[in-house]
């Protein structure tokens, strides 16, 4: 009885040695297939936001950005907040190929809405939209206040 058990024991053992490698050869599989991608913040070339803000009220955001080659996919609003600061971008996708396969494109601009909820605690909101970088490299962004009203 107990050479059964022990064969059981080291067949349990090499089971579990085998599951172990064919799990970690399958997430090297998976990596490999992994999207070829990453992230970049586009400058928002225009933006429309309302006069002021009653509380507890949705309002329509609205931005335009230009999509700067074939490469660049629109994958949401970029936002950020930060006391009575909000600040927006556009998130793209960029999929990494040969550039020669990217084609520069000078489209008009896209326009994008979203929905912003104006909170209590606030009197007012500084929307901070982000506009490109400077020639040191320093982020941009043109900032408008919008009151809020009780």
């Amino acid at each position: 009885m107990k050479k059964i058990r022990n064969k059981i024991i080291t067949m349990k053992k090499l089971m579990l040695l085998l599951v172990a490698v064919f799990a970690l050869n399958s997430c090297t599989q998976l990596d490999d297939n992994a999207p070829n991608y990453y992230l970049e913040v586009l400058p928002i070339e225009s933006f429309v936001v309302p006069q002021s803000f009653d509380m507890n009220a949705y309002y329509d955001i609205t931005v335009t950005y230009k999509q700067p080659t074939s490469c660049h996919i629109y994958d949401g609003i970029y936002y950020e907040k930060s006391g009575d600061e909000r600040t927006f971008g556009i998130q793209a996708k960029v999929f990494n190929t040969d550039t020669a396969k990217c084609d520069t494109l000078d489209e008009a601009p896209i326009e994008v809405k979203f929905k912003f909820q104006c909170t209590p605690g606030y009197q007012k909101y500084v929307f901070k939209f982000y506009k490109g970088e400077d020639a040191q490299g320093n982020n941009i962004f043109e900032e408008v206040t919008v009151p809020v009203t009780y």
